[in-house]
């Protein structure tokens, strides 16, 4: 599909941060567990010069990029255009007149506002597509200037159209050529008591040509957020320093939540980690700091990456991750390689062999033929504030978001259907398979509705039609549905951050266009949007700010960038004090799973705490053969040989008997590039002899029970998926995402996809004692303590 290589893309001259692309050595990062200590290890050479041997140079001025043309050997024309001070441009309508360091915005650019408004600039960047970069879907957490063009600030709107420029007034970033001091900022979020705020940062470029710098994305914390109070930006402490940290929040408790690049469990060697689409670097997932004790934890490991956390009003993390389970289709162009474990001094492996999914183009099993399996979804997921009970939001599945082609797992079976029928959900709107919903936000006079952009993957700037869903607790996924906020057509324009006010209004990013290959053209402005009761939907509305514009240079680093004009406006959100809602944490164990510890005389504090120590979660599903009544591009009609069965039709009726098991495990390597791409992989020995032997079923499997049910321990802070296999240990229904549970985590899944309304019988969820979890108990009963 897309196979741009991204951190090559430009000749090796370029030599980006050395953490991210060439080499690790740069690279600090700590050792050690899931819930850790950051170490004075995890601290970065303040700027990494790299000098390299390169004699052509040719630079534009004013609004163009630079270029390099042929092989001219001689000086660097310098840009003619500087700044000193304060940015000031002319009173025109639809400008900005900066004094000092405080705005006054033209009345008819005002809008009615009841609270502050906070929001970063960005200068625009100049590549001619937006993956990878601050603006992209996926990789935008990449610090490089070319990424990120340092010269923006984080900015304050108030309500009675003053504008300051927070940054500036605590003394960070600068004007024209950028250097030392040079920031770019974003993602501002609000404290619950709206006294302050978190937002992320990254501090310094090139000084000289053909120099680069290696800095990263750091959470900083701003205090004096009213006017006239003054403005204090400060660095949040113990946080990695060795990696990009961005999307800050803060807890209910307030310890700091917030997306990391941090390799899994703090190995340097395998960092960064690449995407499965475009073996891309990714984050990590969500992780949590305690900014006084220093204690660090990955909160859910997302293997394509995780986006735009927030807390909603129910207490739960709701937030946007990358759903690419798919074999790796850069095996021949990027030169993959697999290590035989994550160890440091791991061997290389004669063969790049993969055993989960299904391969990318269609092959053949005792089944007939199995078609190819190309999965591409960013969806909202939700889980507790402790890293439990993570899901997609209410367990929606992707046959209620994207109702479209979802082709049959196998070819020959006329039960299994190529699409989804629309009956059972509510959802008629199709989210498209290269695409997702993005910066979602929930409306707090609505509880539980929420607001996101619904874009493309790529050229688009992240940027497109906002769309409004429902997704209170206890949503049933068949009702809820995905519709237009703004028109669908993007005749009023494209939307960023959609943000609901206290006040019931709504503010956003806005630009006319997005052209891709012409983004510098781009001109999103803040807005208080304008809404229209008979659609229920929003436009453009009024420009918070007028535009704010400026004139800056940088070194890219081997040619010098120039840039004059209007400035990115992003990421707004209100200032306002929030209800802090109570911590969602693990749900008590329910009373089948309960029942059966009791009558086996287990104690669940126990078993917990065995659990914690050995870095493990248990998984138990009470009956496999049962499966929601929607989701019929797998098997859904199954029996467990000699036991349970469940079957929606005449159709061909499958056996499982085994339950495999897989954990990502970042063993794939490039020739062409650093850092590792996960891959699934069954679990290894340290977890299963934990686990009732099944010695007749494939590596990392437990056996399917009578009754349908399955019980495993897995390994804790990595993501994990797996399949139901036949007696030979052929594939029969598989997982398609990837799940994290946390040390101590009991989660139960009634049925192989959760029943929504009912199964493939018009039965209600199962409800059965998992006879399955009583025979691992009472295994568990044996093991060393």
């Amino acid at each position: 599909m897309h196979s741009l290589s991204l951190l090559g893309r430009r000749h090796a001259v370029l030599a980006l941060a050395a953490c991210q692309i060439a080499t690790l050595s740069a690279c600090g990062g700590g050792s050690g567990g899931d819930s850790t200590t950051a170490t004075a290890a995890e601290t970065p050479t303040a700027e990494a010069l790299a000098r390299r041997t390169r004699t052509t140079t040719t630079t534009t001025t004013g609004t163009t990029t630079g270029t390099t043309t042929g092989t001219t050997t001689g000086t660097t024309t310098t840009d003619t255009t500087t700044t000193t001070g304060t940015t000031t441009t002319t009173t025109t309508t639809g400008t900005t007149t900066t004094t000092g360091t405080t705005t006054t915005v033209p009345a008819a650019a005002t809008g009615t506002l009841t609270n502050p408004i906070l929001f970063v600039t960005q200068v625009p960047f100049s590549t001619s597509v937006d993956m990878a970069t601050r603006l992209g879907t996926f990789a935008n957490h990449l610090p490089q200037i070319q990424r990120a063009p340092r010269g923006g600030d984080l900015m304050i709107r108030y309500p009675d159209g003053t504008l300051r420029n927070l940054t500036k007034e605590a003394g960070l970033g600068m004007d024209g050529l950028q250097g030392t001091n040079a920031i770019a900022v974003r993602e501002p979020s609000v404290h619950w008591s709206g006294t302050k705020a978190l937002v992320s940062m990254v501090v310094g470029a090139p000084t000289s040509q053909y120099y680069d710098v290696d800095v990263k994305w750091q959470i900083y914390e701003v205090t004096g957020l009213g006017k006239g109070e003054a403005v204090k930006i400060t660095k949040v402490a113990n946080q990695p320093t060795a990696y990009n940290n961005v999307s800050p929040l803060y807890g209910t408790d307030d310890r700091i939540l917030f997306t990391s690049d941090r390799p899994r469990g703090g190995e340097a060697h395998l960092y960064p980690q690449l995407d499965e689409y475009e073996s891309t670097p990714t984050n990590t997932g969500i992780w949590r700091l305690n900014p006084t004790t220093a204690e660090l934890k990955l909160v859910n490991h997302a293997v394509s990456g995780a986006f735009t956390p927030f807390i909603d009003s129910a207490g739960r993390i709701i937030f946007t991750r990358w759903d690419h389970l798919k074999r790796d289709q850069n095996t021949s162009a990027l030169g993959a390689v697999n290590y035989a474990s994550e160890a440091a001094a791991a061997a290389k492996l004669a063969a790049a062999a993969e055993v989960f999914p299904e391969p990318l183009a269609s092959s053949t099993s005792t089944y007939g033929t199995v078609n190819g399996h190309d999965f591409n979804l960013f969806s909202p997921w939700h889980m507790n504030e402790d890293g439990t009970g993570e899901e997609t939001l209410n367990h929606l599945g992707r046959h209620e978001l994207e109702p479209a082609l979802l082709p049959r797992t196998f070819a020959a079976d006329s039960a299994l259907f190529d699409y989804y029928s629309s009956g059972f959900a509510t959802n008629k709107k199709v989210i498209r398979h290269d695409g997702g919903i993005y910066q979602i936000r929930e409306d707090l006079r609505k509880p539980g509705t929420f607001y996101g952009i619904y874009a493309r993957e790529f050229g688009e700037l992240g940027a497109n039609q906002i769309v409004r869903f429902n997704g209170a607790v206890g949503t049933n996924p068949e009702q809820m549905a995905f519709t237009d906020a703004s028109d669908s057509t993007l005749a009023t324009g494209r939307y960023r951050s959609p943000t609901p006010l206290a006040d019931g209004q709504m503010v956003a990013s806005y630009a006319p266009s997005v052209t891709a290959g012409a983004y510098q053209n781009v001109r999103f402005t803040v807005r208080l949007l304008s809404y229209d009761s008979t659609t229920g939907q929003y436009g453009a509305g009024t420009s918070l700010t007028g535009g704010i514009t400026k004139t800056v240079s940088w070194w890219d680093p081997d040619v010098k960038m120039s840039y004059s004009g209007p400035l990115w406006e992003l990421d707004p959100v209100e200032v306002v004090a929030r209800t802090r809602p109570t911590m969602k944490v693990e749900s008590a164990m329910e009373s089948p799973e309960k029942a059966i510890l009791t009558e086996e005389g287990i104690s669940e504090t126990a078993l917990r705490a065995w659990m914690k120590t050995n870095n493990l979660a248990l998984i138990v599903t009470r009956n496999q053969t049962a499966r929601d009544r929607a989701d019929k591009q797998q098997p859904y009609n199954l029996q467990v040989p000699g036991g349970a069965k469940t079957v929606g039709n005449t159709g061909k009726v499958y056996d499982i008997a085994h339950y495999q098991i897989m954990e990502a495990d970042s063993v794939r390597g490039y020739t062409s590039r650093s850092g590792r791409r996960p891959i699934a992989q069954p679990l290894p020995s340290t977890v299963t002899d934990k686990n009732v032997p099944n010695t007749a079923g494939p590596a990392g499997s437990v056996k399917i029970a009578a009754d349908g049910s399955t019980a495993a321990f897995v390994p804790a802070n990595r993501a994990v998926t797996w399949q139901t296999t036949d007696t030979a240990g052929t594939p029969v229904v598989r997982e398609r995402v990837w799940i994290t549970f946390q040390p101590g985590e009991v989660r139960v899944c009634a049925s192989c996809h959760a029943v929504n309304q009912a199964d493939q019988a018009g039965r209600a969820a199962p409800t059965n004692k998992p006879e399955a979890l009583r025979a691992l108990v009472r295994y568990w009963n044996t093991l060393p303590k």
